[in-house]
């Protein structure tokens, strides 16, 4: 018989994850969560488990409810459904598939290679964008964020009406969405070390409505205490209607935090354009017996597809149980987690090239009149498009009214409750992930473009090789975050300052300084 520390050698040599003789040995493609065993993928110096339930399969408009347990060894090695959507228009880089799926309330785990079950490794719940009607967690691979020693969750939620539609007779109007990432919170929260994750040390994170979700989080009373940090890119909790900065004009029903009355409204307006009236004429009395609760078991009988393919911006009501108010005003009683926020330098190339790419000179007088009000003259002079477009100078006001001016306000609210870390993507070079804008447009650092430096889109545009040394920054400060509560920066304290990222280097710059760049002293008090 061979003595012990040659045998010890020859395993060590055999199973290179093992510390040594003895020591715990390191996942493998099977793991066992509450709910019964899971068999994932060994990918390169990964491991990933998709296709995973958090909640059972839930009826339309209902509250999510909790996984249902499995026998046997459940099939983890591909992604789970999308959530209903319709599919993104043509030419879109980042192109995404439509769904009718309503069994898709899942979420994917990656793991790095070799982690043990005792690991207690950061982990880190991302939800994606798209406006609360479209993405799923499998767009983005986080490859490269495991690697960096986090368990990543990427998380599917009910979108559009699905997930946000409001009526009067509706228990739980206008928050199904929210209630659905609070689930899965609460799932990671119970089987985080399943994966070698530390579940006291989550840090929730998302892009554009995945930013305005985690704002959602620190909102909500049902929320408390499910992560310790968090991350908002590109949202989050700032006051403007960003549709009606978009196009002046929209009115409540383009606010990304909805009053209920106006999510209700709209609501049943949908179900009158969907043939599920209530019943009543103009003077409020039904005329045939019908009563609420045919029209919700009319709207439940509808195809999936008529229903996600209905107009209007759904997001979360606010005066609900979920979300009793609008999260701006309640940021002082915030949780007191770090958290690390952010925008891009010209968020608004993206939604001007959308809704408004071709703007003439008159139209770009009138708009910015509607969103100056008594100011237009010298929001004018501003303004001015010079040799710009129309849409290019419009740009510039989508972002500084929408993103970067709001944006210094809630880094003020929230420094009152603990750390914050403020950023500018300001990367001239970044590719543009979700839309190929004009030529007019293009000379800008569009909404999402820090996304592919974090993650590999599925599909998404290739980084060159100086992207991706400002890639592998953004990442390790990412994983720093979710580690230490610090990405490696100096935190917002009075005066700023915004950390500015561009081409392999960054720079600190004080709040009054990015104030001045996006005009800001401009729109203090604008309607």
């Amino acid at each position: 018989m061979l003595p012990r520390p040659v045998v010890c050698a020859l395993l060590a040599l055999a199973v290179l994850a093992v510390a040594g003789c003895g020591g715990p040995a390191p996942l493998d493609e099977t793991v066992r969560v509450e709910q019964g065993e899971l068999r994932g993928l060994l990918d390169g110096d990964v491991l990933r488990f998709g296709d995973v339930p958090y909640a059972a399969p839930t009826p339309r408009w209902v509250p999510p409810r909790p996984p249902e347990p499995w026998s046997g060894v459940r099939d983890a090695t591909g992604p789970g459904s999308r959530c209903p959507q319709t599919a993104a228009a043509p030419g879109v880089p980042h192109a995404t598939a439509a769904s009718a799926d309503e069994d898709c309330l899942t979420l994917d785990v990656t793991v790095p290679a070799g982690t043990t079950a005792g690991a207690r490794l950061p982990v880190l719940v991302w939800l994606h964008g798209g406006g609360f009607s479209a993405g799923a967690g499998a767009d983005y691979d986080p490859r490269r964020l495991a690697r960096a020693g986090l368990v990543v969750v990427t998380v599917n939620y009910r979108l559009g009406p699905l997930g946000f539609l409001a009526l009067p007779e509706l228990s739980g109007s206008g928050a199904f969405g929210i209630q659905d990432q609070q689930a899965a919170l609460v799932w990671v929260a119970r089987n985080a070390a399943a994966f070698g994750g530390d579940p006291e040390l989550v840090t929730l994170a998302g892009e554009s409505a995945g930013a305005d979700g985690v704002c959602a989080q620190l909102a909500s009373p049902a929320a408390g205490g499910l992560f310790a940090r968090a991350v908002m890119q590109s949202g989050g909790c700032g006051t403007a209607n960003v549709v009606d900065v978009i196009g002046p004009g929209t009115g409540p029903v383009g606010d990304t935090w909805k009053a209920l009355p106006v999510a209700e409204d709209m609501g049943e307006a949908t179900a009158d354009a969907l043939g599920c009236d209530d019943g009543r004429r103009d003077d409020g009395r039904r005329d045939d017996g019908r009563r609420d609760d045919d029209r919700l078991a009319c709207l439940r009988a509808l195809p999936v597809e008529r229903l996600v393919g209905v107009p209007g911006y759904w997001s979360p009501a606010v005066g609900t149980p979920t979300l009793p108010r609008r999260p701006s005003d309640v940021l002082a009683q915030a949780p007191p987690v770090p958290v690390l926020a952010g925008t891009v330098r010209d968020e608004g190339v993206l939604f001007t090239h959308a809704f408004l790419p071709t703007l003439d000179a008159s139209t770009f007088r009138t708009l910015l009149a509607r969103a100056a009000g008594d100011r237009a003259r010298e929001v004018g002079r501003a303004y001015a498009p010079g040799d710009r477009s129309p849409s290019r100078a419009w740009a510039d006001v989508v972002t500084d009214r929408a993103y970067a001016c709001p944006a210094l306000a809630t880094y003020d609210r929230l420094a009152g409750r603990g750390p914050v870390f403020a950023y500018e993507f300001a990367d001239t070079r970044a590719p543009s992930p979700f839309a190929a804008p004009a030529p007019d447009l293009a000379d800008g650092v569009v909404h999402g473009a820090e996304v592919p430096y974090l993650f590999d889109l599925r599909p998404g545009p290739p980084l060159t090789a100086a992207q991706q040394g400002t890639a592998t920054d953004l990442v390790a400060a990412w994983a720093r975050f979710a580690r230490t509560g610090d990405p490696g920066w100096p935190a917002w304290g009075a005066g700023g300052p915004v950390r500015t990222i561009t081409a392999g280097a960054t720079s600190d710059v004080p709040a009054a300084e990015f104030a001045a760049a996006h005009h800001c002293d401009l729109w203090t008090g604008a309607p």
